[in-house]
């Protein structure tokens, strides 16, 4: 089932005078509220748990710190749709339970293909160096994973790409995003303007077509989780120029000599010719698919 991405039409982003500016203002709060609600839940767990065993947070079990990140993906996504209830008059319909196994499962997959895709285009052509590695731990990237997969998406399709679009269009708003999630990468170890534009197509925009498509921010919200877990942990290569994800059964590395915007250099897999020919390709092919449907009216 497929739906046209509910937007907002009653009381903050109720039609008249000003609308536009109403929806910024809603899309700052509701992002400010959610991200500081995930960031007192996680941060707060973590640090009740290093006041009792008397350490720093960073030395705080593994263990305690995915679950202070599940807890925060589960109040951050509830506390946005309550806001939502409450400001706009309904129903979070992107938030609806009764997809979120299907697909997510589904996201999970497309975004772990892709992934191994990208990684196999550049090592068939010499560009990445893999190796295998002793497994060691798989908490700290679940960590990541949901943590990057959840809130970001959150934070970026469900608020600032849909209240952009309620602002200005489909289409500025899907650019504006896109241009967004780009820059905030931009601090990132590792980062520079050739692996911002690549984060910008092949997440900026291919994970948002995945989100127009549905309504929902399930698929989306899967295939980020996939690509990341399986570039972070699978293949033990940076993730946007981070290496929280790694532990896995492999390691990826450029190879030598080789200019870094064809092996993504140390930002990873990502800023790679081979990830922005994959996901500007799913972010095309789905981008054409959703005005096919007509889900960007």
């Amino acid at each position: 089932m497929t739906i046209k991405v509910e937007l907002g039409d009653a009381r903050v982003l109720a039609p008249g005078k000003w609308r536009w500016l109403r929806a910024l203002a809603w899309m700052a709060l509701l992002a400010v509220v959610t991200v500081f609600a995930f960031g007192l839940v996680a941060g707060g767990l973590i640090g009740v748990a290093a006041s009792r065993a008397g350490v720093g947070p960073g030395a705080v079990d593994p263990t305690i710190t995915l679950l202070g990140t599940l807890l925060g993906a589960l109040v951050g996504p509830a506390l946005y749709a309550a806001l939502v209830g409450w400001g706009e008059k309904r129903r979070a319909s992107e938030l609806r339970l009764r997809f979120f196994p299907v697909e997510v499962a589904a996201g999970l997959v497309i975004g772990a293909v892709m992934m191994a895709v990208t990684v196999a285009i550049a090592w068939g052509a010499g560009w990445m160096r893999v190796e295998t590695a002793p497994v060691r731990s798989v908490i700290g990237a679940l960590n990541d994973t949901v943590q990057s997969g959840v809130m970001e998406e959150v934070l970026f399709r469900l608020i600032i790409l849909r209240l952009l679009w309620r602002a200005f269009g489909a289409w500025p708003a899907l650019g504006l995003s896109a241009l967004i999630f780009g820059l905030v990468h931009l601090p990132n170890p590792n980062a520079d303007l050739f692996s911002a534009l690549c984060i910008a197509v092949e997440a900026g925009v291919m994970l948002a077509t995945f989100y127009i498509l549905t309504g929902r921010a399930w698929l989306s919200i899967g295939v980020h989780a996939g690509w990341n877990f399986t570039q972070g942990w699978v293949f033990g290569a940076a993730v946007s120029g981070t290496s929280g994800f790694a532990g896995g059964p492999l390691v990826t590395r450029p190879a030598e000599g080789v200019a870094s915007w064809l092996s993504g250099g140390a930002f990873g897999p990502e800023a790679s010719i081979a990830g922005l020919i994959v996901g500007g390709g799913v972010g095309a092919y789905m981008l054409r698919l959703c005005h096919q449907r007509g889900r960007l009216g």
